[in-house]
């Protein structure tokens, strides 16, 4: 039962995280941020969140950006979500670089 709820929040969050980064990103051309995968923690205190940066020349650079802001973030995600959740879980971003490692492999297979 706890772990539907979960994956019910995790999904919520993904979405909706998604959305912001879209609008914010609109500002800046050529660049794209998805929200790849969010996990939260059982006792929904903390929601790992992994962004897939492009291009990926600049991930760390964003990525960091977004954790100095988490405040922000964290405040506006409560916006949004202030009718389905009653606390918002502690936001921590990491860089998803599982595209970076699958081309890593193709170009391995390749040669």
């Amino acid at each position: 039962m706890e772990h539907t709820r979960q994956e019910r929040i995790e999904r919520l969050i993904q979405k909706e995280l998604g959305e912001m980064f879209l609008l914010q990103t609109k500002a800046m051309p050529g660049v794209i941020v998805s929200v790849s995968r969010c996990r939260v923690s059982p006792d929904l205190s903390y929601c790992n969140t992994y962004l897939s940066v492009f291009p990926s020349a600049r991930a760390a650079e964003i990525v960091e950006n977004i954790s100095k802001n988490v405040r922000q973030v964290r405040g506006d995600l409560g916006n949004r979500l202030r009718h389905q959740l009653r606390i918002i879980p502690e936001l921590r971003f990491f860089v998803d670089d599982t595209l970076d490692y699958l081309e890593r492999i193709d170009e391995l297979l390749k040669k």
